[in-house]
């Protein structure tokens, strides 16, 4: 059945891709021309053509907001639902009130939640490259919490300045009492909401596959186009990259659930092809986003969390400085900062927010710092190539369209 099954997809990938050529009968000049009009996208970028990119990226971000203007007034019965829960929301906010204390406890915990679940979806969805929220924003919470855990043998710091600013509680507390367990429950909350943003950043190629399939249309993407060249020529592939892709695609069409909760479970970079294949096989929804969410939120996310604890426990970080200082000729001098950076923490923790703390900078933290700005601005310069290039693509679907007509 399997079998038959792929046969039936090759050969309807033929057929789509015959019709798709039109009057163009030889496949190697469509190729060929696809070729060239991708190398032409990639071209259009600031540091090439800044000029053409910024308009490209405006009338690009002209059309979306007129087709995204549309889909709202489809449903502008949702809408105004929406707008007018919004309105009694706004009405509680400011009414005063005996409410008041929980209506600021959950305005705290949804802008918590909303935060790292955002970091989660751009760190997934990308828009042409993602950007690494993990090692930029959630691993560097989790050390930090970790680091003062052990520091304060406590994680119940005062709220607030927490989790704005980390200082340790008055409460006594004895030396070794923390445990692991206390730290992975105190970063459970924002490291599940970063592991479900990036299950909702994986719904795009799932639904753009499962949308083709559905319509009979070739969408001009090349990881789908990557997918369906690669079910043409499943039964050559030679490479160690293609039958990474095949045992992937072969995992979530056979095994099901538990395949997509397998892949979703382990740091994968060819997840993005477990989604096109669910929505090309017509995998229904919630057994996709169901995997996934578990797969990213709970099992993958306690992974990544507990090997940033174990990293940043008071005994391994004590070890790996002193192995620094081991390296010789340059060992102390490379150890230096690393031990200033760790007492001015120590030093930061043990300050009440009103009280004087030492001023001054360590390099370490200056070029952390720097590091976060340039990959944002390289995320938000991808955006705007990405955009550009995709009005790029209209025109010359729109020109492919004209001569198809002649």
């Amino acid at each position: 059945m399997a079998e038959n099954g792929t046969d039936c997809d090759q050969r309807r990938i033929r057929m789509s891709k015959e019709q798709h050529n039109g009057n163009f009968t030889d496949s190697s000049m469509l190729s060929e021309r696809k070729r060239r009009e991708r190398e032409e996208r990639l071209n259009i970028v600031l540091w090439k053509k800044p000029l053409v990119t910024l308009q490209y990226f405006c009338l690009e971000t002209l059309i979306n907001l007129k087709e995204w203007t549309i889909k709202l007034w489809r449903r502008r019965g949702a809408l105004v639902c929406v707008l007018l829960a919004l309105a009694v929301l706004t009405a509680m906010y400011y009414i005063e009130g005996t409410h008041q204390q929980y209506v600021r406890y959950m305005e705290k915990k949804f802008f918590w939640c909303a935060y790292w679940v955002g970091l989660g979806i751009l760190s997934s969805v990308g828009l042409g490259t993602g950007l690494h929220t993990f090692l930029l924003y959630l691993g560097p919470h989790i050390a930090s919490v970790t680091l003062a855990a052990y520091e304060c043998n406590s994680v119940n710091f005062p709220e607030p300045p927490y989790p704005d600013q980390i200082i340790c509680p008055d409460e006594e507390t004895t030396e070794g009492s923390i445990s692991l367990w206390a730290i992975i429950s105190k970063v459970r909350l924002e490291a599940c909401m970063w592991g479900a943003g990036t299950a909702i950043g994986e719904l795009p190629p799932y639904f753009m596959a499962r949308a083709a399939r559905l319509s009979g249309a070739e969408p001009d993407d090349e990881e789908y186009q990557e997918f369906e060249e690669m079910l043409e020529h499943a039964e050559t592939a030679q490479d160690f990259a293609s039958r990474a892709k095949l045992a992937v695609q072969n995992l979530v069409q056979k095994v099901g659930f538990f395949g997509i909760l397998a892949c979703a479970s382990i740091p994968n970079p060819l997840f993005d092809l477990a989604g096109i294949t669910c929505g090309h096989f017509l995998v229904p929804f919630w057994t996709f986003f169901g995997a996934t969410l578990i797969g990213k939120a709970v099992i993958k996310m306690h992974i990544q969390k507990l090997f940033v604890i174990i990293t940043f426990s008071k005994h391994i970080v004590e070890q790996m400085v002193a192995l620094i200082g081991a390296i010789p000729s340059i060992g102390p001098s490379l150890q230096k900062p690393f031990q200033e950076y760790l007492e001015a923490q120590r030093i930061k923790l043990h300050h009440k927010s009103d009280s004087a703390v030492p001023q001054g900078e360590n390099w370490l933290s200056w070029i952390f710092e720097k590091l976060v700005i340039v990959m944002v601005c390289y995320f938000i310069l991808s955006i705007i190539n990405s955009m550009a290039q995709s009005y790029a693509k209209r025109l010359q679907q729109k020109m492919y369209s004209e001569e198809k007509t002649k």
